[in-house]
């Protein structure tokens, strides 16, 4: 098979655990390849261990493995491993069906209805299947007139019994006829196999097969009932049973019976009171205790009774017991054949046999010598059979075999049973000497067939000997050879047990004729040779068919199949040798239909051609240089291995053409996924471009519809009319808490969200311009009080010239100037210092009345929300929150910086007002104080002469007031400088204010989007109320919450919008109170302010 292995082929290797395995070939040097098995492991062996694997196999395996492309070892065992899996327990090879235990219950196999259908088949028609043996053997034996016999083997436990039983039943039932008492053939036959199993099969190593032994799980009770009902069907009568029961616990009895040294020497007794029992049990003590222990030894003088030792009365006593069971079954068995209605004079018949298969345990004895002798002598006739089969094929398509070697094991049969010479009949030679032993036989084997190729001598041994069977080498241990070779026809036991007065044990012993009278040697082994040959004539006289019984594991568990057991079987029960019969000649053959279909590509041009089958098939094997084999009529026949280089040749054509094909696949394959590729992208960027457009045109859509909205809401706010009453303005600035407190407006919600948003936008630019018009009135403050500052220093100076030229006599008008000025001074400054704080506190008192205004007009709107909107009006009230938060943080740091500023103007006795429109009392009381200073100069001029001490101390005052203005002037020129970098800080909190309000702009443009449905609504209601309302009043009214704006709702506009302005001081009551005002923003909206 090596030669024809190849790199990537599919081969079986041998594995250690599961005997074979199948991998794919990676690498091979030389007579060494190196395979991975389909585990994944990898290994290297040798060609020649290398079988090679089908792959075109069917996955359920083959009814007949004859058809395997590949008739080998691991072939065989693959395909029954396959189809065992399945459930498929039959399979055939060749004529041979091989039955594999599938160890449970498959009661649709052997049904009535399955019975019927094989009866009308024909063989092979139908599955493999024990009916289909059982029915070919019964149409030939009909038709063909010729006797037909099936022999059913296996080893123990592998169902032998049970196909039996099948087989018997379809016989039976296949030709039936009614038997006399009313029962049936095919009851009679069936039951006779459980007496026949009762009393014949015993408890093996590997199976228990007997109901006489103790089982787990088995009622004795139900075992004998059941035993008994089958004897009264195989019609043994009821007194027959009883006296075949008395036998048995006779024989029971018999066997516990113990020996022990008599008063005599070389003499033997009863052992105990125990023993003493179980002989009075039997039919008649006394003389059966003689026959035991004497024996009468027959001279030519007289008769000599002589006593014998414990052993030798011991071997009496089994020799008894063995002598009467082997009566006793022999008479069940001629019992039954006779019930059944076996007629002696018929001219056919169908004998079915189960026998034994062969045994090899650990230690083999005579029994398993005798088996295995059997099991030597069938597979010489299965041979012969399978030879003569393949005989018939070869005839039956006229090619030529005559030199067709045939397998036979010729040599081990006459090693066994050859006369003189063979092991049986030195085996009874032993035994008649009187001083031979196990040694001095084994011996004599060792002498006789030392160079015999079948036979083996084990070392480290005296007395085993091993012998090459057929399935493998068996070691046997001579030990007991001896003794159980031997079989005394006892004349004390014949007499004895022919008189007693049971007249089923009487007819069991018939008187012996006189010439057999005496005591004589008996041979087991040559009684089993004689009794083997005559089954073996009888075979022979029929034409046989073979069931192959397997036991699929040695657990007894279903669905477990052992491959290192099952191919031991296989071995041992011939199948393999089977195997090797057929290739020795020609092991594959196909129809030629069958060939040219799996082998044409080998040579395509026959395609071309007109050619007959069988020409085309020589044409293609004398192509690929095979010779040796054989066309027929229908069939190429082949050679051993010729199969395997023909799918070698093949291998690599369809490997070529695979290679050709795959890349002509490749190459469309690839085109074809370009194309798809190249469509696909051209599909993707087409809707890519299409999502774009539709992404762009949503866009524009959605610019527009927000122009349109900010357009259609500044007309409103342009439009709208703040000046038609003062319910108008309160309706608009809390519209949404009078619909949602009223519920008088169908248009509640869409009002109330354009009423919150105005709100949001109206309070922000109140704030922002009230803040922008606070810092420019600081700024503007600031720099006006550094003029006057400056113009004071240089009116100072001024004076302290005129002063210097003035007269001493105006000291003393000079020093009540003096006081009357710090009078005056003091007066104003303090007047101007309480009037500055007031009116800061008024103006941030009025700042946080607007911020609480405003939270009180936010908490309301949050209040007057519905669910449709909750969502959005919340995130833009924490945005606005936020923002107020920092408008009243710039508020509160302006107070803050007010109040420093306070302080320091009164450290320095100037004030500095913060507030516009309110003239500063500090340029006022400068410009009085150097009017008073011109006054008294004037008036202290006639003083001037006399008065030099005042006059210079005039001086010094007006020194210490220039310094003091100096003084003032260096302070206003740095607080200029804060008040400078104080609007810096604020400008940038302005601009991170609007770009907070540009946020909130954008968010508040998003949401009117979102409610643009809802604007319409609320334009269209209130441009249809705005039609109604009067259009003369314009002039601005104060804003009054306490109104109610129920009865003016109507009047108000859509079209317009209101805002809070800066705070105004006209108010005579109030002049720093915060008012509300309806204002017209088109001008607003004109500037850009929007």
């Amino acid at each position: 098979m090596g030669e024809n292995i190849l790199v990537d082929s599919h081969v079986w290797v041998e594995d250690p655990e599961i005997a074979w395995t199948h991998g794919v070939v990676l690498n091979i040097k030389g007579d060494e390849a190196e395979v991975k098995t389909n585990d994944g492991k990898e290994l290297v062996a040798k060609l020649s261990k290398l079988y090679p694997k089908d792959d075109e196999a069917p996955s359920e395996g083959v009814e007949d493995m004859t058809r395997l492309s590949y008739l080998h070892e691991p072939a065989v065992l693959d395909n029954l491993a396959t189809r065992y899996g399945l459930n498929e327990i039959y399979t055939y090879t060749g004529n041979i069906l091989i039955a594999v235990n599938p160890f449970q219950g498959l009661p649709h196999l052997y049904d009535a209805e399955v019975m019927e259908k094989y009866k009308e088949a024909s063989f092979k028609e139908l599955g493999p299947h024990v009916f289909a043996i059982g029915g070919i053997a019964y149409r030939e034996m009909i038709n063909e007139d010729r006797n037909k016999c099936i022999l059913v083997s296996g080893e123990s436990g592998s169902g032998k019994t049970e196909t039996t039983k099948m087989l018997m039943r379809y016989l039976a039932y296949f030709g039936g006829h009614t038997a006399g008492e009313g029962r049936t053939v095919e009851n009679q036959v069936l039951e006779s196999n459980p007496v026949l199993e009762a009393f014949g099969n015993a408890k093996t190593v590997k199976n228990n097969n007997s109901s006489c032994y103790e089982l787990d799980g088995v009622n004795d009770a139900e075992e004998y009932l059941a035993t008994r009902r089958a004897m009264d069907v195989v019609g043994i009568s009821e007194t027959e049973q009883d006296a075949i029961f008395r036998i048995v616990a006779a024989i029971l009895h018999l066997g516990n019976i113990e020996f022990c040294k008599g008063e005599d020497a070389d003499s033997s007794s009863l052992k105990d009171e125990q023993s003493m029992f179980h002989l009075q049990m039997t039919c008649d003590p006394n003389s059966l205790e003689d026959a035991l222990c004497k024996r009468m030894m027959v001279t030519p003088e007289e008769v000599i009774k002589r006593s014998l030792d414990p052993l030798g009365a011991a071997v009496s006593r089994d020799g008894l017991a063995k002598t009467i069971y082997s009566r006793l079954f022999d008479w069940l068995v001629n019992k039954i054949n006779i019930s059944i209605g076996q007629d002696s004079h018929s001219r056919r018949l169908i004998g079915v046999l189960d026998i034994y298969g062969f045994e090899s345990f650990k230690t083999n004895s005579f029994e398993q010598f005798c088996i295995n002798y059997t099991n030597e002598k069938l597979q010489q006739h299965f041979n012969q059979h399978v030879f003569k089969m393949e005989q018939g094929e070869y005839e039956k398509e006229e090619i030529d075999w005559s030199y067709v070697e045939f397998v036979d094991n010729k040599d081990v049969v006459d090693l066994i049973e050859k006369k003189p010479g063979g092991i049986i009949a030195l085996l009874d030679e032993a035994c008649m000497l009187p001083k031979s032993n196990p040694e001095t036989f084994s011996e004599k084997l060792y002498q006789t067939f030392k160079n015999h190729k079948r036979f083996i001598k084990p070392k480290l041994t005296r007395s085993d000997f091993t012998l090459v069977h057929y399935a493998g080498e068996v070691q046997y241990q001579s030990d007991q050879f001896l003794d159980k070779n031997k079989d005394y026809v006892v004349a004390e036991h014949q007499d004895l047990l022919n008189a007693s007065k049971c007249s089923f044990v009487s007819g069991l012993f018939p008187p012996l004729p006189k010439a057999s009278s005496k005591s004589k040697f008996s041979s087991i082994g040559a009684r089993f040779k004689l009794q083997l040959q005559q089954l073996m004539e009888t075979l022979n006289l029929t034409e046989p068919h073979y069931i192959r019984c397997v036991k699929p594991n040695n657990l007894l568990q279903p669905t477990v199949f052992d491959n290192a057991n099952v191919l031991h079987q296989l071995r041992s029960g011939g199948v393999l040798e089977a195997i090797r019969v057929k290739c020795a000649g020609y092991p594959t053959n196909r129809t030629f239909i069958e060939f040219l279909k799996r082998f044409i590509i080998l040579a395509p041009e026959i395609l071309k051609g007109e050619y007959e089958a069988d020409d085309a098939c020589k044409w293609i094997l004398d192509k690929k240089g095979l010779t040796g084999f054989q066309i027929g009529k229908s069939k190429v026949f082949l050679r051993a291995g010729q199969m395997a280089e023909l799918d070698s040749n093949r291998t690599k054509v369809l490997g070529e053409a695979a290679k050709m094909i795959q890349g002509q696949v490749r190459t469309r394959l690839t085109r074809e996924r370009y194309v798809l590729l190249r469509r696909a992208s051209v599909n993707i960027q087409a809707n890519w471009r299409a999502n774009l457009a539709r992404k762009i045109s949503r866009y524009m859509k959605r610019e527009e519809a927000a122009i349109k909205i900010q357009k259609n809401l500044r007309r409103q706010i342009a439009i709208k009319d703040y000046g038609n009453t003062k319910s108008s303005a309160v309706t608009l600035q809390n519209g949404l808490r009078t619909m949602v407190a009223r519920h008088e407006f169908h248009y509640k919600l869409k009002s109330k969200a354009a009423t919150v948003i105005q709100s949001y936008w109206r309070g922000y630019s109140a704030i922002t311009d009230y803040k922008k018009l606070k810092r420019a009135s600081l700024v503007y403050q600031s720099k006006l009080r550094g003029r006057i500052a400056r113009k004071q220093l240089g009116q100072s100076n001024q004076a302290d010239k005129k002063k210097e030229t003035e007269h001493e006599r105006e000291v003393e008008l000079s020093n009540r100037a003096e006081e009357a000025v710090d009078k005056s001074f003091v007066k104003h400054s303090d007047e101007s210092d309480d009037e500055e704080m007031g009116h800061e506190r008024e103006t941030t008192h009025s700042i946080q009345e607007d911020d609480g205004t405003e939270k009180s007009f936010v908490m309301h709107s949050e209040h007057s929300d519905d669910g449709e909107i909750r969502h959005e009006r919340e995130t833009k009230h924490t945005t606005i929150q936020a923002d107020d938060g920092i408008e009243k943080s710039f508020v509160m740091h302006s107070e803050h910086s007010s109040d420093e500023e306070k302080g320091h103007e009164r450290h320095t006795e100037h004030t500095i007002q913060a507030d516009d429109g309110i003239e500063n009392p500090f340029v006022l009381d400068s410009e009085n104080l150097y009017n008073n200073f011109s006054d008294v100069s004037h008036i202290t001029n006639p003083f001037r002469d006399t008065e030099i001490e005042s006059l210079t101390a005039e001086v010094e005052m007006l020194k210490a007031l220039l310094q003091v203005e100096k003084q003032r002037a260096d302070i206003s020129e740095r607080k200029c400088d804060e008040a400078l970098e104080l609007g810096e800080r604020r400008r940038k909190r302005l601009e991170e204010t609007e770009k907070r309000v540009y946020q909130l702009q954008d968010s508040l443009n998003r949401l009117l989007y979102s409610m643009s449905d809802q604007f319409s609504q609320l334009k269209s209601i209130l441009r249809s109320t705005s039609m109604s309302s009067t259009m003369a009043a314009s002039a601005p009214v104060v804003r009054d919450d306490l109104a109610d704006s129920s009865e003016n709702s109507e009047a108000s506009s859509t079209d317009s919008d209101f805002t809070f302005p800066a705070p105004s001081s006209s108010s005579p009551d109030n002049p720093n109170q915060l008012q509300v005002i309806v204002q017209d923003l088109s001008t607003t909206e004109a500037k850009g302010q929007w």
